[in-house]
């Protein structure tokens, strides 16, 4: 499908009837042994609408045509792939990251205070949390290469008047475009679950969360020499280029993955090449996706935010992560100022950050092949929450290292200006793991309905580093107040508190599950291992023991 015809597409479903969509949308019954009021899968939606629309159809599978879906890409294939998905989700958030070095020069030609010159990074933020939920459903119907594309050509063109702005509020709007423009992360891991299996994919995922949370220490390493050799309009022309290669690259190097809009294409080619009557999943659908179908996509990462419990107190443990990292983060320019760092020369103190997060990433083939043999021993006895052990270990580093960071900032008479950079390695790694462990676990807890939870940590993620934002702006006053180490201290507390939800995750996290509509439908299903008490993370120890 060219882009033409997919903004064709995306406009006719916009404008379509309510009744219109009373043809695609089928009602299905909730199953016999359902959970009452327990949503009904789109699968499941799917299956009965295509029994009605292909019945006298002969539909292409995709055990018909496995050869040409993404699954059976190499491995070097789907690794290039996957490289060029890695510097579109760097992009976004190497985009939110960067503009902080903009802020003064803004400041200085506009004539407005500090925390007003960062509401263009809270708008960027807030956009980017409902942006990423708009965009993920349509890649599923649309393809991940248009979505993407489209995504970012929109994006991209959102900085020119950002950098050619007269004012600040041209500023604000093209933050507000760029933001709700921008679908990498979401689409991102959709392509991921096209080339692998649940089970396979792990290596996957990892890396392109390291993209995620490494744009965010990248703006800041490039941010300072863009502030101190040209002026703040060039913060958005490097993000202009960095997203322009990132779209060339995935343009001109990049196949599709959705495996429907691959069936579509195979079942046009055996038409036209061999003459075989076979048609793909969309071509026998009157509308590809209805109003009422995109609206309860779009509304279930909100819905499971607020209603389930596993996934709100992720959502909340991610996204106070977030804000206290941003926050961590800005107090670097007044605590390394004490040792002569000054722009560009800043730029060196998030290196160690970058550091923790490679770090974290690398560690994580510690629990990924153990898990890879705990399935071969004991695959009944692998539960959701056993993907959390590895975050166990790493996750004290993040109060460690704000406790050693807070008590090595004395400046230059009492400590070097490495120590505190040490400890900022720490903090790297156990961001890392806070942001893998959430998605690892909200993945296998809750299958198919994966991504609207992901959604909902993604959101809750986006939301609290935008108010983090507006809230740490006066940030100096209060470290004067209290003093470099205690202010850090106070973070470190925070943090103590803030990893406690994780460990309650693991050692109790099926019973928190028993109360979920969505993780005991998949139960029912048969989908997910039914987690009595001999299979919660306790009881799976016994087995874990004999396990390397």
């Amino acid at each position: 499908m060219d882009m033409k015809a997919a903004l064709s597409l995306l406009l006719s479903v916009i404008s379509s009837d309510v009744a219109e969509s009373q043809h695609s949308v089928l009602h299905v019954p909730e199953p016999e042994d359902s959970i009452p009021g327990t949503p009904v899968p789109l699968v499941e939606r799917d299956r009965v609408a295509e029994l009605t629309e292909r019945a006298d159809k002969k539909v292409l599978s995709e055990s018909d045509a496995e050869a040409v879906l993404a699954r059976s890409f190499s491995e070097q294939k789907k690794w290039l792939i996957l490289g060029a998905y890695f510097l579109t989700t760097l992009s976004s958030t190497f985009n939110g990251s960067v503009y902080t070095n903009g802020v003064k020069g803004m400041q200085k030609d506009f004539h407005m205070g500090q925390q007003a010159g960062l509401v263009g990074s809270s708008v960027y933020l807030l956009a980017d949390a409902f942006g990423s939920q708009m965009w993920a459903p349509w890649s599923e119907e649309l393809g991940r290469r248009v979505v993407i594309q489209v995504s970012l050509a929109a994006s991209n063109l959102a900085q020119l008047p950002c950098a050619l702005a007269p004012n600040y509020a041209t500023v604000i709007i093209g933050r507000f475009f760029a933001g709700v423009f921008q679908a990498s992360g979401s689409v991102a891991f959709g392509a991921v679950a096209d080339m692998w299996g649940e089970d396979d994919q792990a290596y996957a995922v990892a890396f392109i969360v390291l993209a995620y949370v490494g744009g965010s220490a990248i703006g800041p390493i490039f941010g300072p020499f863009v502030e101190a050799y040209t002026s703040w309009r060039w913060v958005f022309w490097v993000q202009l280029i960095l997203g322009g290669v990132a779209q060339a690259l995935h343009y001109f190097c990049i196949p599709e993955t959705r495996s429907t809009i691959i069936l579509d294409r195979e079942a046009k080619r055996r038409r036209k090449e061999l003459g075989e009557d076979v048609w793909g999943p969309n071509e026998v659908k009157a509308v590809r996706i209805s109003r009422r179908e995109l609206i309860t996509i779009c509304v279930r990462p909100f819905e499971m935010f607020l209603l389930e419990p596993i996934v709100l107190c992720c959502s909340l443990l991610a996204g106070f992560g977030c804000a206290l990292g941003y926050t961590f983060i800005q107090s670097f320019t007044l605590v390394y100022k004490q040792w002569g760092f000054e722009a560009p020369k800043t730029a060196l103190t998030f290196i160690p950050l970058l550091i923790g997060y490679i770090v974290a990433w690398a560690s994580y083939a510690i629990p990924i092949e153990r898990q890879k043999r705990m399935r071969l021993k004991a695959p009944d006895k692998v539960t959701p929450e056993s993907r959390l052990w590895w975050v166990l270990y790493v996750l004290p580093l993040m109060p460690v290292g704000l406790f050693g960071f807070a008590w090595t900032s004395f400046g230059p008479s009492k400590s070097p200006w490495i120590a505190p950079m040490i400890f900022s390695v720490l903090v790297g790694m156990a961001n890392y793991a806070i942001c893998m462990g959430v998605i690892d676990y909200l993945t296998a807890a809750y299958g198919p309905f994966a991504s609207s939870a992901a959604g909902s940590v993604a959101f809750s993620e986006d939301a609290l580093a935008a108010a983090s934002t507006i809230l740490t702006s006066d940030l100096s006053t209060v470290y004067e107040r209290l003093g470099y180490e205690w202010a850090s201290t106070l973070l470190a507390i925070l943090a103590l508190i803030l990893i406690v939800p994780m460990y309650a995750f693991y050692f109790k996290g099926s019973q928190i599950r028993a109360k979920s509509r969505f993780a005991q439908s998949l139960i029912k299903e048969g989908r997910r291992p039914n987690s009595s008490d001999e299979d919660t993370a306790d009881g799976c120890k016994e087995k874990e023991n004999d396990i390397p």
